[in-house]
């Protein structure tokens, strides 16, 4: 699918453009926008903007310490990959590859229930930690038949997504043919068929690939693997509530995080049901349009925390540089998405290699230009953020 090294691609906007090129329409936007107008979509990204970095001068150090440990894993650095759904479809490695590639980055990777690989595939092809990412499509019953699998299969931890009550309005989904992408009837596809016959070579992987993929890790008993056009339907009926996590913990011995998190109260909550960690997040602007941007959010529950869980954010990591602020602000980590989905869209194996590459260099170059040779180093004091800046813990 083409090369990936410098000078063509020096930042992930590179790869973002690669993707547009070489997918249709409504792959590329599917994986690039946001919830109705976008606005938190866009604040994710502008927030980093927002916070001044404060360097330590004339430090110079041989030797770094940029790993990190997440839940008893340690990682080459502070960054694991999202769960990212639909991956199949961006490219026919989807899920298999982004694993393989985090297995040699020496991070970690997290499945999403809506895959098109089975789990076991997956995480046989990572040598590194993998965790899987918990929609409750399907119900009970189908879901504890796939945590047992997830389980039997080696993945450590368990996160469980609380941010979907219903499917947030993604406006360019509608626009461009979403649903008649991933549906059955040709028809319904006919007037979307240009776009999809402009990327000739997608399309030729597409169908050699089997078309749309089902979902091999939610099997509907006496139906098999769940459509992906059914996919809306089931997370309406499949909302996530406090007293499930009951069950959940009955149902998976091991850590467990708590993925969609943006206040104090929701932390604590989250607290009480046994997180081991817990992921700020708005769902990438996927889900509710002018909810918080994850960095502003992240202080409150740190805060409301105190350290009684790893913290993870995740939303607008695009520079090595939002990483350290991330850190320097409270997380332990980092969650990527779009910004290796792009290279995956862009190029499969290779473009997801491109991109940890970028994010990695990106990263131990901002260490070394702040004077600042351990993770564990990183504090407030290395940041300036905006005065009027939420400082609210819980109610």
């Amino acid at each position: 699918m083409g090369r990936f090294d410098s000078p063509r691609v020096i930042n992930i906007e590179d790869l973002r453009r690669l993707a547009r090129r070489r997918t249709p329409r409504v792959v590329f936007e599917y994986l690039d926008g946001g919830a109705e107008g976008e606005v938190t979509l866009r604040e994710n990204c502008r927030a980093f903007e927002t916070i001044s970095l404060r360097p330590r001068q004339c430090v110079v150090f041989d030797e770094p310490k940029f790993a990190t440990r997440v839940l008893g894993h340690e990682l080459s650095f502070p960054a694991m990959l999202a769960p990212v759904g639909y991956s199949r479809i961006m490219h026919r490695g989807g899920e298999v590859a982004a694993a393989r590639v985090a297995g040699e980055f020496g991070t970690g990777y997290i499945l999403s229930t809506i895959s098109g690989h089975k789990l076991e595939d997956v995480k046989r092809a990572t040598n590194g930690p993998a965790w899987f990412q918990l929609y409750l499509v399907g119900g009970r019953e189908v879901s504890e038949a796939a945590l047992d699998r997830a389980r039997a299969a080696g993945f450590s931890a368990l996160v469980v997504t609380i941010d979907t009550p219903v499917a947030g309005m993604r406006e360019r989904d509608y626009r461009n043919g979403m649903k008649a992408l991933l549906g059955r009837s040709l028809f319904a596809k006919i007037p979307h068929l240009p776009q999809l016959l402009a990327r000739p070579r997608w399309l030729a992987s597409f169908l050699l690939d089997g078309g749309t993929p089902k979902l091999e890790n939610v099997i509907v008993p006496g139906q098999g693997p769940l459509k992906l056009e059914d996919v809306a339907a089931a997370l309406g009926r499949s909302r996530v509530e406090w007293k499930d996590f009951d069950w959940i913990r009955k149902a998976w011995p091991g850590p467990i995080v708590v993925k969609g998190v943006l206040t104090g109260d929701d932390a604590l909550r989250s607290l009480d049901q046994g997180a081991a960690a817990i992921v700020v997040s708005n769902h990438g602007g996927r889900q509710l349009d002018t909810a918080s941007a994850t960095l502003r959010a992240l202080p409150q529950v740190v805060a409301a925390v105190n350290g009684r869980a790893e913290i993870l954010m995740d939303g607008g990591v695009r520079r090595g540089s939002d990483i350290v602020k991330a850190l320097c602000m409270g997380a332990r980590a980092v969650l990527i998405g779009r910004a290796y989905a792009y290279g995956m869209a862009a190029g499969g194996e290779s473009g997801i290699r491109r991109a940890l590459e970028i994010l990695r260099a990106d990263f131990e170059r901002t260490m070394r230009l702040i004077g600042c040779s351990s993770v564990s180093e990183l504090n407030g004091s290395f940041i300036e953020a905006p005065e009027f800046w939420p400082r609210r813990t819980c109610s």
